[in-house]
């Protein structure tokens, strides 16, 4: 086993790479070269890249549930799946592409699993099944992973190409008989209010299907 080298110095040197180059150049093979070692020095601590990324999703994820514990209940359910919403955002935006490590991992840490149970509790208490509390919040999650993979893509092309998303450009381009579809276009917003304005509809849905 390579000196110095333990699974907490692997990930969070994982997360300082996918901050700076990316998804696309986290491997582990530029991992190794980071850490100063040769890539098999990284398996005896993670077996391979979907491990990896299941590590960086369960420090992200222990994060969340840090935050969530400090929220104190009594707000309602629809506060609750807000709040949630809200902190598992902010936590990958604190990551370059943060909500694509995310996408397909398993959590690694039982603590972190466990501390869904309460969740559970107050949407069961509030009148949903147990599968529909769990399907509430695995909407509000797939929800909040695409808006993040969407708002993280769109900035990093604009980064690259500051003209790509150009509403003028995208006017022409599209020439006649589209006045609602450039309408829409310019009335596009992006960023917090945008991400609470579709938070909320979501919830609605969901308020609307308990109540039915």
């Amino acid at each position: 086993m390579a000196k110095g080298i333990s699974r907490e110095r692997i990930v969070a040197a994982a997360l300082e790479l996918l901050d700076e180059k990316g998804m696309d150049a986290l491997t582990v093979r530029a991992l190794a070269a980071r850490l100063g070692v040769q890539a098999p020095a990284l398996y005896w601590h993670v077996r391979n890249k979907q491990e990896l990324l299941d590590e960086m999703a369960t420090v992200v994820m222990r994060r969340v549930t840090g935050a969530m514990s400090e929220i104190p209940p009594g707000g309602g359910w629809q506060a609750d799946l807000a709040a949630y919403a809200r902190v598992l955002r902010a936590e990958y935006l604190l990551h370059r592409d943060g909500a694509r490590i995310f996408s397909g991992t398993r959590i690694s840490d039982p603590e972190v699993v466990r501390a869904k149970e309460p969740w559970l509790a107050r949407l069961t208490e509030a009148g949903f099944t147990l599968a529909g509390a769990d399907d509430a919040t695995d909407l509000v999650t797939a929800f909040v992973v695409g808006f993040v993979i969407e708002e993280q893509e769109r900035g990093q092309s604009a980064e690259t190409d500051p003209g790509r998303y150009s509403l003028t450009g995208r006017d022409a381009w599209l020439g006649e008989d589209a006045e609602l579809v450039k309408a829409a276009g310019h009335l596009r917003d992006d960023g917090d209010q945008r991400f609470e304005r579709h938070l909320g509809i979501v919830l609605d849905g969901l308020a609307a299907r308990l109540g039915s």
